[in-house]
């Protein structure tokens, strides 16, 4: 027979009645004839008060043999207490325990970075990895919603690929059967260009890999990334559509998501700044600032993350650095007319030394200048024949961005290192668990 239960969220419903729920032994305190429990279940965390004189002896004898992260079933009264987390408790009536738990090795003391992450199956239960994860999740929804209400139509793209979009050097590679060496993506670009041509907006999002050999806080070998792309888009209008997009996610997780932006002591007014237009400089410009302040930099050179925190520090909204120069930046990106040393292409930064969470520009769309530029990059052109065939049959102007949605979220939640932004992170140094 199936158990019916009420969720902690749900309790408000149930004031004055009787409920059972199921979770997990958050909290743990006994006081000879009355013990208190913590009890959570993935909604919320409600306190249990456990009367010896009002549970029969297997309940209590179960009680007595309670430990951190044990699963249980308790049924009680709800009562409404305005001084209980999410004003309600539970007066039980009955305990059991479903799944004990062997000693947990995560204390309520300070555990190193290592020993979190050898343990991340089990970090993930408490309270502020839930909160990260209940702020992506929304993200994600505030991500698909803004698409869908704008008519974007979404295309998985391919995770295994012949042809590249990044740098050749930052790639996973397999043997794929008898067709030679095939990679996991980078980005799902080159296809939703394709998909553009047919369905007009489109976008891909999914799991992308970057085999950079980095171990900084900003960096992750597999993270999930949403690349819409839309014929007819210049440029600007691409920056437009950016500062339009992040805009909405922000607001989304403000309003939804306050009591977890709390629980991770958010300074949310920082967030609330988040609107259009955002600040604009282009990369000669950016260039002559960050000389100016006394950094050591030369125009040709890409920007790096100690750049990017000095040239958004005392800035409220995100910034556009545009214009960058073509060495510095992928084959696809069109040439400026106005200036052939640069290609049409943004990066957006995040305030607060979040760096870069956008990367995004307007695609080359002329056969023989996007050929070149394969060539000079030496890339395989057979590898690319069906990428040109779009400049062949019907080119036309088209623009898109990739948003990295763990940056993004560590922003948001005011997380400083990726490695909490994901379920289970995958770094240089760590597969499992």
């Amino acid at each position: 027979m199936e158990t019916v239960f009420t969720s902690v969220r749900d309790l408000a419903s149930k004031a004055g009645q009787e409920a059972t729920l199921l979770g997990w032994v958050a909290k743990f305190r006994s006081s000879g004839k009355i013990a208190f429990l913590g009890l959570r279940d993935g909604t919320g965390t409600v306190q249990v008060v456990i009367a010896r004189n009002e549970v029969d002896d297997e309940s209590w004898e179960a009680v007595a043999d309670l430990s951190m992260e044990s699963s249980v079933r308790v049924s009680g009264t709800v009562r409404q207490d305005d001084r209980a987390p999410g004003g309600y408790e539970i007066t039980a009536s009955q305990v059991e325990v479903i799944g004990p738990a062997d000693e947990y090795p995560i204390q309520p003391k300070e555990h190193g970075v290592d020993f979190l992450l050898n343990n991340r199956h089990l970090w993930l239960r408490h309270g502020r990895q839930v909160a990260i994860m209940r702020v992506r999740d929304e993200i994600v929804k505030a991500i698909r919603d803004f698409f869908y209400e704008r008519d974007f139509v979404l295309v998985d793209s391919p995770i295994l690929t012949g042809a590249i979009g990044e740098s050749a050097g930052t790639l996973f590679s397999t043997e794929y059967f008898d067709l030679g060496t095939a990679y996991l993506a980078q980005t799902g670009q080159l296809y939703v260009e394709a998909a553009a041509a047919a369905l007009g907006k489109v976008y891909c999002f999914g799991p992308t890999f970057r085999a950079e050999k980095s171990k900084t806080r900003r960096h992750l070998t597999e993270f999930w990334m949403v690349e819409p792309e839309v014929a007819w888009l210049d440029s600007e209008g691409n920056m437009r559509l950016q500062e339009e997009f992040v805009s909405c996610i922000v607001g989304r997780v403000l309003e939804r998501r306050a009591p977890e932006l709390e629980q991770l002591d958010r300074d949310v007014s920082r967030l609330e700044a988040i609107s259009p237009p955002f600040d604009r400089l282009s990369y000669t410009d950016a260039i002559a600032f960050l000389q100016g302040t006394g950094v050591e930099i030369e125009w040709g050179e890409d920007l790096g993350a100690e750049h990017e925190t000095v040239l958004t520090e005392g800035r409220e909204k995100p910034l556009f650095v545009f214009d960058y120069p073509r060495e510095a930046k992928a084959f696809y990106m069109k040439e400026n007319p106005e200036d052939p040393r640069t290609v049409k292409c943004n990066d957006l930064l995040a305030p607060e030394g979040y760096g870069e969470i956008i990367g995004g520009s307007q695609r080359e769309d002329d056969y023989d200048r996007l050929l070149a530029r394969i060539r000079e990059e030496g890339l395989p052109e057979e590898a690319y024949d069906w990428y040109l065939d779009l400049r062949r049959h019907g080119t036309f102007p088209h623009s898109g961005f990739g948003l990295g949605l763990e940056r993004t979220v560590g922003w948001i939640c005011g997380v400083p290192h990726l490695r909490e932004t994901i379920a289970f992170p995958r770094m240089m140094t760590r597969l499992t668990p």
